[in-house]
């Protein structure tokens, strides 16, 4: 009887070796991984189509099916979602799209590390852990502007691994540019990101800083003149002054929560026309969460709107009397950027994760029945209707299983991710003696300060992007000493 220890263990068919080789060497690589990347995207796509909402999803959904569209998220992404709500697949075909976006980033990223000597069997075992790890699969499938922004992240990451080794071709620039550009484009403060991480490459990249100093102008220039004037120009409003000052507000009452005798009586006046006195102490109480202040029911907006000016007064007073006082809100409110363990459980300082199913419930009262989404034909839409049921069943086990408080720090806290990033860039260098691949560093540096200088909760998708950018960091360590001198063929 033959079995499987007696079958032939000799070269493939001469039928398989052949199409094999129909496919240029340069291809492989990349096809492979997108192809395998999407196999698994694809599933967590069924088991959640049309895909998985929070709620910024049902904001966005809000805003364009009514008409009163607002720039505190990105329009880019509002455009993308109102475009789809007028297909037929509604918001599965965004989520799709995602998956494609984001199986070209992944493939793109392998081929990028092979200039700096890393082999695709390791790129690519990296791309398949990150599809099928809940943190960042199913990441992919969300209704979020923060899916399109990481995935420019992981661009600019990789598109600079060509530049800083002297392999950057017409698509790696174009690549850059799109990417820098991408990140002011799906997040406001994004802007800061790209000028963060185009800096670092202007510095560390020599013979390119005039190239890599208008692109990263553009890309700034870009987002500044869509916010300042294009979209007021088609009919976008802007955010209220509530919105835009909302984080130097939490800054006045953790400072007062902390130091009240620092405010003045005519202070004090100010405070007490928004909120209590006593509410402006207990929600300052909690550094880590800037939403509790404005959740405080006795808030008063309009109030807050009318005394802007004078609380923006009382603010900047504070910056250059009592500098320690707003410096401790902003580093209290940027943990999830720079802890890799989350915060105390009371202040609701442990790491915010979304819900692989969202109800009703998870979406708060605006998409509720009865709520302001009520009656809008595409409020069905913001719900999970698996294609297959037991498949959904077990994405949610499988999600579930990866929220284990013990390992919340290294699943999902990309603090951690960042540093392992460092360290692995740092080991990289100095092995190799190759200093500016230390530029690599400046997407995650750019993430770490953007959310020092504003973040309103420990939400862990605002880092996300370190996991993409760490995982792929940690794969240098297998790179081969040749890759500096040769570009390795697979």
């Amino acid at each position: 009887m033959t079995t499987l220890l007696d079958a032939p263990t000799g070269p493939p068919p001469a039928r398989s070796r052949r199409h094999a080789r129909s496919v240029p060497a340069r291809w492989r690589l990349p096809l492979a991984v997108a192809a395998g990347v999407e196999l698994v995207l694809l599933l967590w796509w069924a088991a959640t189509y049309p895909g998985l909402t929070s709620y910024d999803s049902v904001v966005y959904v809000a805003q364009v099916t009514s008409g009163s569209w607002v720039s505190d998220h990105s329009v880019l992404y509002d455009a993308m979602v109102w475009l789809v709500l007028h297909l037929p697949g509604r918001l599965a075909v965004l989520t799709l799209a995602q998956t494609l976006a984001a199986s070209a980033a992944l493939a793109y990223t392998c081929v990028a590390l092979r200039a700096l000597g890393v082999r695709g069997r390791w790129t690519a075992t990296a791309s398949l852990v990150l599809a099928v790890a809940p943190p960042t699969g199913a990441f992919v499938l969300y209704v979020w502007k923060d899916v399109p922004f990481t995935l420019c992240a992981l661009l600019v990451f990789a598109a600079s691994a060509k530049v800083v080794v002297g392999r950057a071709g017409r698509i790696d620039w174009w690549v850059l540019g799109g990417a820098l550009a991408g990140l002011g484009l799906f997040r406001n403060n994004g802007l800061g990101m790209a000028l963060v991480a185009g800096l670092v490459l202007v510095v560390a990249v020599r013979g390119r800083r005039l190239l890599l100093g208008v692109l990263t102008a553009a890309a700034v220039a870009l987002s500044l003149v869509c916010q300042l004037y294009l979209y007021p120009a088609l009919g976008v409003r802007p955010p209220s002054t509530v919105s835009v000052y909302s984080l130097h507000y939490h800054d006045l009452a953790v400072a007062y929560a902390a130091e009240p005798a620092v405010f003045k009586d005519a202070d004090r006046a100010v405070l007490a026309g928004v909120l209590p006195l006593d509410n402006w102490s207990a929600d300052g109480r909690n550094c880590y969460v800037a939403d509790k202040l404005f959740n405080d029911w006795s808030f008063d907006r309009n109030a807050a709107e009318r005394s802007n000016d004078r609380l923006i007064a009382i603010w900047k007073r504070l910056v250059k009397e009592r500098p320690d006082l707003i410096a401790d809100a902003h580093i209290c409110r940027a943990h999830i950027g720079w802890a890799p363990f989350p915060g105390p459980k009371e202040l609701n300082a442990y790491t915010w994760i979304a819900s692989a199913a969202p109800t009703p419930h998870d979406l708060y009262d605006i998409a509720r029945p009865g709520g302001p989404m009520d009656g809008n034909p595409y409020r069905s839409t913001l719900y999970t209707h698996p294609l297959s049921t037991k498949l959904n069943h077990a994405a949610q086990f499988w999600y579930n299983a990866w929220k284990t408080r013990q390992l919340d720090w290294l699943l999902f806290r990309g603090a951690t991710w960042a540093y392992l990033g460092y360290a692995a860039l740092w080991l990289f260098a100095r092995g190799r003696r190759m200093r500016p691949v230390l530029a690599l560093a400046g997407v995650t540096v750019g993430y770490q300060l953007s959310i020092l200088v504003a973040n309103p909760a420990p939400l862990y998708r605002y880092m996300v992007g370190p996991m993409f950018i760490g995982a792929f960091c940690l794969t240098l360590l297998t790179a081969r000493r040749e890759g500096q001198r040769a570009e390795p063929k697979g």
